[in-house]
């Protein structure tokens, strides 16, 4: 008979949560994104503006297809804003391109949690195409050795591990975004607090995921150290 340990009931119950959350945002964006601005500003603008405020010179704010897909890239320094943002005059799209802007401020200002962050992203780029694979071969193998299963589970600490410093990263971003949006006056008071409203349950989004990381890696180390007891 099939039994859901704790661990297992974890990682589901953060699944949930998770897809949960990621409603719950896209229901606030598609809310927030239908309330206008009085400064009458566009995402792209908005962006401009911060970057300028900030000295920052060397940053380019372009569109990016897809709803959600904002970000920064600090290979090639560009805030991507998705296309409603880019265009938008509204409070969801100036949290989001506020808070893109944020990270090119983070960038700027060698920010050390988003300095050490970038420094994971080409690691976890090659651990990613094997760490799969590492853990399956070592669930078959763990009444042979626990040998494989450790290893996967070694490398898997490094993706919870990104997680977990992506966290300080995104906060810090939203906070200096609506600290800039509120003291230029692009938004009023109420757009502010829509605006934060915004940010956190993006926000939320990066807790349940890392959250969701760490019970399965719990959940890969209690499967190794049953295999170890059962020998």
């Amino acid at each position: 008979m099939f039994h859901i340990t704790p661990m297992y009931f974890l990682i589901i119950l953060a699944m949930v949560v998770s897809g949960l959350i990621q409603w719950r945002l896209r229901s606030k964006f598609a809310k927030y994104a239908q309330v206008g601005l009085q400064s009458n500003l566009s995402g792209r603008q908005i962006a401009e503006l911060m970057l300028q405020d900030h000295g920052i010179t060397d940053v380019r704010v372009i569109s990016t297809p897809g709803k959600l897909s904002d970000h920064y890239n600090p290979t090639d320094k560009t805030v991507n804003l998705s296309e409603a943002v880019y265009e938008e005059r509204s409070a969801a799209a100036a949290a989001v391109a506020a808070h893109e802007c944020g990270h090119a401020v983070q960038h700027a200002t060698a920010y050390a949690a988003l300095q050490f962050r970038s420094a994971m992203v080409p690691m976890l780029s090659s651990v990613s195409k094997y760490m799969t694979w590492i853990l399956l071969a070592g669930i078959f193998m763990l009444q042979t050795t626990a040998i494989p299963l450790w290893i996967g589970i070694a490398l898997f600490s490094l993706t919870t591990l990104f997680s977990f410093v992506t966290l300080p990263v995104e906060f810090d971003a939203s906070r200096r975004a609506l600290a800039w949006i509120d003291r230029r006056g692009i938004v009023t008071q109420q757009e502010h607090a829509m605006a934060k409203d915004a940010l956190w349950w993006a926000a939320m989004t990066y807790v349940v995921a890392a959250l969701a990381s760490l019970a399965t890696l719990l959940y890969y180390v209690s499967i190794a150290m049953g295999g170890r007891d059962r020998r």
